[in-house]
């Protein structure tokens, strides 16, 4: 499909071949035992759910989902846990394969990053910097209208000292998706400025990058005339708190009357969640601020709320802030993400824009020279690993090497499966080896002499760096 703004939505041809592949198989997967019965369930679901898809955001696709249950489950016998229960095992396969999530496919995307923030506050600067893909950046407001993406591959200089000591042919680094998001002013739950079409793009993201103006030019706009970071802030987060204060009475208001007019007290629970919520938001604090439970958390995440999402603050400073990284407008920023318990990160977009431009060599010469340690990617990158508690494990042989994301905790099967569901299925043991045990040896070999290399089980928990190699029965 064509990639866009919205993501990249499949040919026709591509659905109908995966309509008719998926179909073989329909009869399994709903026990359906006509085939006319059969046929007119599956286009009926995927059409369905290719349209909730596409022009919904993940609450509203719910919603109406819900409104079409019926349509394909069997109420006859099934309780409502029953029918949830099979809900999400049919739903999430079917709309993996039929629907195809954009993402889904684009070279091992794991997250996707909004940059949001005031009109001429440095975004599409600091996305060009981190992504290298040429975004309008404009002294006026609303230079960027749709959102720009870029998928970049994660720096991780253990790669290139693996692709080495095995003399591989591909590296394959981690990818992120960041999507520079058009400005937000003040009124765009209202509709002011680009409105709910910015919401609407935010809603789509992992986490929020926020940048922060934070130095002071009198030839570049502020949309506000003065440079005042704790008010930015403050109009962005009011903004998105209010829309979220529309969503959440929306669905508040809708299963608090499913409560009372069929007494399904399994959702007094989400009820209760979401007045909560509702309570935080119109004192004007944010979602991301209360504590909840993991179900909770599930559930919100649905809902897709954009204060429940994690924030990482940039505070972009001048050049003649470079050298202490601090200034009054900087110190305010991390005053409030003190409180909000966030990560600043500060950094110059206009040296970051001209960093990006230069070769590896000329790069490093200049960072030294301007005694800057690390990039504003590999800076955003390392704190928006810690904010979504990521990390990679590698593999390695002569063919390719290569980082795999995933959740710190995860265990060494659920870890194979990233790999490929068989792997996952038929996982015996893994051999693993601590990055820094395989530098130090030398080779994989060396390292099983001197028994640093573990041959680990189910139940092990991966660690950041682990180099693995998954045995599994096929």
């Amino acid at each position: 499909g064509t990639r866009t703004g919205e993501g990249a939505k499949p040919s026709l041809i591509c659905f109908l071949i995966l309509h008719f592949s998926l179909f073989l198989n329909t009869r399994i997967i709903f026990q359906i035992k006509d085939k006319k019965e059969e046929f007119f369930h599956f286009s009926l679901f995927a059409l369905i759910c290719r349209n909730i898809y596409f022009n919904k955001n993940e609450a509203e696709r719910s919603e109406v989902f819900n409104k079409k249950e019926k349509w394909f489950f069997n109420k006859k016998g099934r309780n409502r846990n029953e029918k949830e229960e099979i809900f999400a095992k049919r739903w999430k396969f079917f709309l993996m394969f039929a629907i195809i999530k954009p993402n889904l496919f684009s070279n091992g995307v794991f997250m996707k990053i909004g940059v949001v923030g005031l009109p001429n506050v440095g975004k599409s600067s600091l996305f060009n910097a981190i992504t290298s893909a040429g975004a309008e950046s404009a002294n006026y407001p609303f230079c960027t209208i749709e959102p720009n993406i870029g998928v970049v591959d994660v720096p991780d200089e253990r790669l290139e000292v693996l692709g080495k000591m095995y003399s591989t042919q591909k590296i394959t680094p981690a990818s992120i998706e960041f999507v520079d998001i058009a400005g937000l002013v003040a009124g765009a739950s209202h509709g002011e400025g680009l409105g709910n079409k910015f919401l609407s793009h935010i809603r789509e993201v992992d986490a929020i990058v926020h940048v922060v103006r934070c130095f002071d030019n009198d030839k570049i706009i502020h949309v506000s005339g003065t440079i005042d970071p704790a008010r930015d802030i403050e109009t962005i987060e009011t903004e998105l708190a209010l829309a979220d204060l529309e969503q959440v009475d929306k669905y508040l208001e809708k299963n608090a009357k499913l409560v009372k007019t069929t007494g399904d007290k399994s959702l007094l629970g989400m009820v209760n969640m979401l007045s909560r919520v509702k309570e935080v938001l119109e004192n004007g604090g944010q979602a991301r601020s209360l504590s909840f439970t993991d179900e909770e958390k599930k559930i919100l995440k649905n809902f897709a709320l954009l204060t429940f999402k994690p924030v990482i603050y940039v505070a972009n400073i001048g050049e003649n802030d470079l050298a202490r990284e601090t200034n009054i407008y900087v110190e305010s920023v991390k005053k409030i993400a003190e409180k909000e318990n966030a990560k600043v990160i500060v950094l110059c977009t206009k040296i970051e824009e001209e960093l990006a431009s230069l070769d590896k060599d000329e790069r490093e010469l200049f960072k030294e020279e301007l005694g800057i340690k690390s990039s504003g990617l590999e800076k955003l990158v390392s704190a928006s690993y810690d904010l979504l508690g990521l990390m990679s494990y590698l593999t390695a042989g002569e063919k390719e090497v290569r980082a795999w994301t995933i959740q710190k905790g995860t265990k060494a099967p659920e870890a194979a499966g990233k790999i490929h569901t068989d792997f996952e299925k038929g996982f015996i043991k893994a051999e693993i080896v601590s990055y820094a045990d395989l530098v130090d040896a030398g080779s994989f070999l060396k390292a099983k002499e001197r028994g640093k290399v573990r041959m680990e089980g189910k139940d092990y928990v991966m660690q950041d760096g682990d180099v693995v190699l998954f045995r599994f029965n096929n």
